[in-house]
């Protein structure tokens, strides 16, 4: 399955491509010792004289190679960007590649420290960013996130970023990799359907529970889910849960803390997802479908409700009628409780970029960097593949489709109330654990009481561990 394609998910699901971003990933692994030098004859890397106009201090006339990984995105984007590069910089040359196994490819070079200038570190066949980092291998990038950005009006890279973006590239405090994209998770709906019915889309559990009486007596049905794969609905019940427990909560959980899944805010989660089988609010036989057959059946307006992430609309291509209007909306809250705004969203950013420690231009791999993720070149990846950029105000002024619209206005409306989960990424067993629980509960086998204690069980298990690494936010 190709990560940044818009088409597939499973069984390397598309979630866990997305949530490993930043952090450990089955990936290529890689071996080899760090040498000096910028490359593998021990010569220091290239370096230019630093000035306004070139506050990385770019070397001139000296080559730049790019390595894009091209999958659903294409490399068109990276292609424009690397024209605007040559316009700052005009006596240097760009070697680009387009490819799509990316550790295949350049994992030799790594380990012969020969590496390109630049990387889409990207793919189900890419490097795993942990192993760089403990090797020495990747380029320590606050230089060029406290520089200034190249259309930003003064502002430093960093402060250009969407919430969360270089946290999830950070390694023990150091940010390592800046990724390109990003993908929130919600609840979808048609709008043209809700509006011919005149139903509005609730913001509390509550109200949800009553538009699904009303939305069946349509003959529809309230819910469905891509059953196959029950990590999609544990979409809603942990972004619920992380809305009415906080910030504290989702930390709990990944730091695999005593008792963490068995707090009352994950309890109440787990009983209000529940509420959706034992009410009859999904979509007979949901628990078998998969999830082309599930957004199919969505669709086709059997069922008014999906949980998603943000490349649901680009994956309905072809398949929701004209006229559909898929929009994406915020997971309700529990109550008036809630340590979250209702606007609060699940999100993470993906599509890693990085820059060898010992690549022959770094500087200039960090100034492609700079101008990739400038506003102009991000606005041009928008308009390229319907996917919205970590880079803030890129969609501005565009004519956006009605879900990456929805899109947009949720993530503007969520300002800094972002979360995201990383057990899933840190810890595999514990995540499968997780799934097969919440599929468990969606389908009447488990009591939500049940739920918390088998995960906790599991979450015990890999605490007491040894050999599993730990890790900790």
């Amino acid at each position: 399955m190709n990560p940044s394609s818009p088409h597939g998910r499973h069984p390397t699901t598309r979630r866990t491509l997305l949530r490993a971003g930043a952090a450990v990933a089955a990936a290529v692994p890689l071996a080899g010792c760090v040498t000096a030098g910028g490359g593998d004859d021990g010569a220091p890397a290239a370096e230019g004289t630093k000035s306004a106009e070139n506050p990385l201090g770019v070397p001139d006339a000296t080559p730049l190679e790019v390595v894009v990984f091209k999958g659903g995105y294409g490399d068109d984007y990276a292609v424009h960007a690397e024209k605007l590069y040559q316009q700052r910089h005009p006596g240097a040359t760009v070697d680009h590649k387009g490819i799509q196994k990316v550790g295949e490819a350049l994992q030799p070079r790594f380990v012969a420290d020969t590496p390109p200038d630049v990387v889409d570190n990207t793919g189900a066949g890419r490097l795993d960013l942990a192993t760089l980092v403990a090797a020495g291998k990747l380029t320590d990038l606050r230089e060029l996130l406290d520089a200034p950005a190249l259309d930003g009006g003064g502002a430093k890279v960093r402060d250009t970023l969407l919430p969360g973006v270089v946290d999830d590239g950070t390694f023990d405090g150091v940010p390592r990799t800046l990724n390109f994209t990003y993908t929130v998770w919600g609840l979808w709906y048609s709008r043209s359907l809700f509006a011919r019915n005149g139903w509005t889309f609730p913001t509390t559990w509550d109200a949800m529970l009553a538009l699904c009486a009303e939305i069946r007596k349509t003959g529809a049905a309230p819910w469905t889910y891509q059953g196959k794969y029950p990590e999609y609905v544990n979409d809603p019940l942990l972004a619920m849960a992380a809305k009415a427990g906080g910030v504290d909560l989702v930390k709990a959980v990944d730091n695999l803390e005593p008792n963490a899944w068995k707090q009352p805010a994950l309890l109440d989660a787990a009983t209000a997802v529940a509420e959706l089988a034992g009410r009859g609010y999904l979509l007979p036989g949901s628990e078998a479908l998969s999830h082309t057959e599930a957004q199919a059946a969505w669709c086709q307006g059997r069922a008014a409700i999906i949980p998603c992430g943000s490349w649901l609309e680009a994956e309905q291509k072809g398949i929701a009628p004209d006229g559909f209007d898929m929009v994406m909306a915020p997971v309700p809250s529990l109550g008036g409780g809630d340590r979250m705004p209702v606007s609060g969203l699940q999100a993470a950013s993906s599509e890693s970029f990085i820059v060898p420690a010992k690549a022959k231009n770094p500087q200039g791999g960090l100034e492609f960097l700079r101008v990739l993720f400038s506003k102009s070149a991000a606005r041009r990846f928008a308009e390229l593949n319907s996917t919205l950029p970590t880079v803030t105000g890129a969609t501005d002024g565009l004519t956006l489709s009605s879900g990456l619209g929805s899109v947009k206005a949720a993530v503007d409306a969520a300002a800094s109330h972002t979360f995201a989960y990383r057990f899933r990424t840190w810890y595999a067993p514990l995540a499968k654990a997780v799934d097969d629980a919440t599929g468990e509960l969606v389908t009447r086998r488990v009591t939500p009481a049940q739920w918390a204690d088998r995960i906790q069980r599991a979450a015990d298990r890999v605490a007491a561990d040894s050999a599993v690494t730990k890790y900790e936010r």
